[in-house]
C-alpha cells in the first residue's frame, strides 16, 4: 500500500509530467509555424515521453492501492524569440523536473517506501539523459550562432567516422 504522503507527491508529479508534455507540444507547434519540422518532431517525441512518464506514476499509484487525482494543467507558454530560447527553456525545465524527481526520491527514503525508491531510480537515470540531450542542443545552437551552420555540419560528418 502506498502511503498518503507519497501518493500526494506522485499525484503532483503526474501533473508536472503532463504539463511538460503540454509545454513540449506547444513548442512543437512553434517549430511547425517556423517551418522547422525536425525540431517539431523532436518536441513531439519529447511530449509523448512526458505523457508516458505521467502514466508510469499513474500506474504505480494504482498498483500500490492508491488513488490517482488529476488536477488542472496550467496553460504553457506559446511564443519564443528563437530556437535557442526554446532549447534553453527545455534545458531549464528538465532541470526543474530533475529536482522534483530528487525530492520524490528523498521522500521515498524518508517514508521507507522501497518500491518507490526502485521505481524512481529509473526516473533519475532518465533525467540524466534528458538533461544531456537538452544541453547538447543548446550548445549546438550556440555554436551555429557563433560559427555558422557549416562547422556543425562538418562536426556531424566527422562524428560518423568509424575506426578500423
Amino acid at each position: 500500500m502506498i502511503g498518503k504522503a507519497m501518493q500526494e507527491a506522485m499525484n503532483e508529479q503526474i501533473n508536472k509530467e503532463l504539463f511538460s508534455s503540454y509545454l513540449y507540444l506547444s513548442m512543437a507547434a512553434y517549430f511547425e509555424e517556423k517551418n522547422l519540422p525536425g525540431f517539431a518532431n523532436w518536441m513531439y517525441i519529447q511530449s509523448d515521453e512526458e505523457r508516458e512518464h505521467a502514466m508510469k506514476f499513474y500506474h504505480f499509484i494504482v498498483e500500490r492501492g492508491g488513488r490517482v487525482t488529476l488536477k488542472a494543467i496550467d496553460a504553457p507558454k506559446t511564443e519564443w524569440t528563437s530556437s535557442l530560447e526554446v532549447a534553453e527553456e527545455v534545458a531549464a525545465h528538465e532541470a526543474k523536473v530533475t529536482a522534483s524527481i530528487y525530492s520524490l526520491y528523498e521522500l521515498a527514503r524518508k517514508e521507507k517506501d522501497y518500491p518507490a525508491e526502485v521505481m524512481l531510480q529509473w526516473f533519475i537515470t532518465e533525467q540524466v539523459e534528458e538533461e544531456k540531450n537538452a544541453a547538447e542542443i543548446v550548445a549546438n545552437l550556440k555554436l551555429i550562432e557563433e560559427r555558422g551552420t557549416a562547422v556543425l555540419m562538418l562536426d556531424h560528418r566527422l562524428a560518423k567516422r568509424k575506426g578500423e
